[in-house]
C-alpha cells in the first residue's frame, strides 16, 4: 500500500474514532474544564510509562520540546471550547461547527507554510459556510453561544493542524503527543486554580464518569492523536482537515441512535450536515482533476 493511501486510511480510522468524542462529551458529567484535563492527564500517564517516549523525548531539543508545548496549549484550548459548546448546545452541534476549520485552514496553513494560497482550498473552504449558516438558523436560539464557542474552536484546531504539520516530521509521534498534552495538562490545572468555581476540577471522578474518561482517553485521543500525526507526514494539513470534516456525520449518526437528538434538530440543519460533506467529497475530486491537466498537455 502506498504511503499517501495508508496515510489517507489512518486519518479516516482515526475520524471515526473522534466521532464518538462528542457522544462520549455529552454523556459525562463533568464540566468542560474537568473532563478535558482529566482527558489529557490519563492520556500523559500512559505515554510516560513507556520507555520508547523518554527515548523520543531525551532526543528532543529544548527549543522543540517548548515549540510542541506551545502547540499543546492551543490543543487543550481546542478541546476545552469544544465541549464547552456541547456542553452549551449538544453533540452534534458542536461536531459540525469543527467544519468550519477549512475556512481558517485555508488562510492560515499558506502563510505558515510559505506557499502560494490555493484556489481550491479556498473555495472549498468558504462551501462549508452555507452548510454551517444551515445549521445555525435550524437549532434553537438557547444554543447559539455554543455554535460561537464551537466556531472558536474551529479556528483552534486549524492552527495547530498547520504548525502540526510543520513541525511533525522532527520527532517520534508518541514523544510528540507526550509534550503536547502534558503542556495542555499544565496549562488547564493553572487554569483551574484561577477560574472561579474550578478547584473541583482535580476531584477524581467516579462511577459511570470514571470508566467513560478511560474509554475517551485511550481509545478517542492516545491512539486517534498519535495515528494522525503519524498520517500528517504524507498528507496535507488541509486535507487530513477534509477527512476530519466527515466527524460531525459519525457524531451526527451517532447522536440520533445514543442520544436522541433528532428531536432538537430540524431538516435545515441536516441540510448544512450534508452541504458539508459535498465539500469533503468535492477536494479529492477537484485535486485528482488538477493533476491530471499537465499530463494531457
Amino acid at each position: 500500500m502506498r504511503a499517501h493511501t495508508r496515510a489517507q486510511w489512518q486519518i479516516h480510522f482515526c475520524v471515526l474514532l473522534w466521532g464518538f468524542t462528542a457522544i462520549l462529551g455529552k454523556l459525562i458529567s463533568l464540566p468542560a474544564l474537568a473532563l478535558v484535563w482529566w482527558r489529557m492527564l490519563l492520556v500523559v500517564g500512559v505515554l510516560i510509562a513507556l520507555p520508547w517516549v523518554w527515548r523520543g523525548l531525551r532526543a528532543m531539543p529544548v527549543r522543540l520540546i517548548l515549540a510542541y508545548a506551545g502547540i499543546g496549549v492551543l490543543v487543550a484550548l481546542h478541546w476545552l471550547t469544544f465541549y464547552g459548546a456541547i456542553k452549551l448546545a449538544n453533540a452534534s452541534v458542536a461536531a459540525t461547527c469543527i467544519a468550519t476549520a477549512p475556512v481558517f485552514l485555508a488562510l492560515i496553513e499558506p502563510l505558515l507554510a510559505r506557499r502560494r494560497f490555493d484556489w481550491r482550498e479556498l473555495g472549498i473552504g468558504f462551501a462549508v459556510v452555507p452548510g454551517v449558516a444551515c445549521v445555525v438558523g435550524a437549532v434553537p436560539s438557547g444554543m447559539r453561544l455554543g455554535i460561537a464557542v464551537g466556531i472558536v474552536s474551529a479556528l483552534l484546531v486549524a492552527l495547530f493542524g498547520a504548525l502540526n504539520k510543520r513541525l511533525v516530521e522532527q520527532a517520534a509521534p508518541l514523544s510528540v503527543t507526550c509534550v503536547e498534552l502534558g503542556a495542555g495538562v499544565v496549562f488547564l490545572g493553572l487554569l483551574a486554580l484561577v477560574w472561579p468555581g474550578a478547584m473541583t476540577t482535580f476531584t477524581p471522578p467516579t462511577g459511570t464518569d470514571a470508566w467513560l474518561l478511560v474509554v475517551l482517553a485511550l481509545a478517542c485521543t492516545l491512539l486517534p492523536f498519535a495515528l494522525s500525526l503519524v498520517a500528517l507526514r504524507h498528507l496535507s494539513a488541509f486535507s487530513a482537515q477534509l477527512a476530519v470534516n466527515l466527524e460531525p456525520v459519525y457524531a451526527v449518526v451517532l447522536a440520533i441512535v445514543l442520544l436522541d437528538e433528532q428531536r432538537e434538530l430540524g431538516a435545515a440543519f441536516y441540510a448544512g450536515v450534508a452541504i458539508i460533506v459535498g465539500a469533503v467529497f468535492a477536494h479529492p475530486l477537484l485535486t485528482r482533476r488538477a493533476a491530471a491537466e499537465p499530463a494531457a498537455e
